[in-house]
């Protein structure tokens, strides 16, 4: 699988499909991920602001998946 960067709009799309597809609604799933009613719709908006952190609570509490991988090692400059 190859990698890709995902914008803030489709992250939000990604959690809006997700909590459609379980059947909870926005307040439900911020209750569940411990965030405020405001910043799901704000996330699913994609709203380019919001905190990282609160954004993984929300894909942790859809059961969703986030894989970070490091560039590929970029080749040494020689020595001066």
């Amino acid at each position: 699988m190859q990698a890709r960067s995902l914008t803030p709009a489709e992250i939000g799309e990604i959690v809006r499909a997700t909590r459609k597809a379980t059947g909870l609604r926005q307040y439900e799933l911020a209750g569940a991920a411990g965030v405020g009613l405001r910043f799901i719709v704000d996330l699913e908006a994609g709203k380019s602001t919001a905190q990282i952190g609160k954004a993984l609570q929300v894909l942790h509490a859809l059961g969703c998946s986030v894989e970070i991988a490091p560039p590929p090692a970029l080749p040494k400059a020689p020595r001066s």
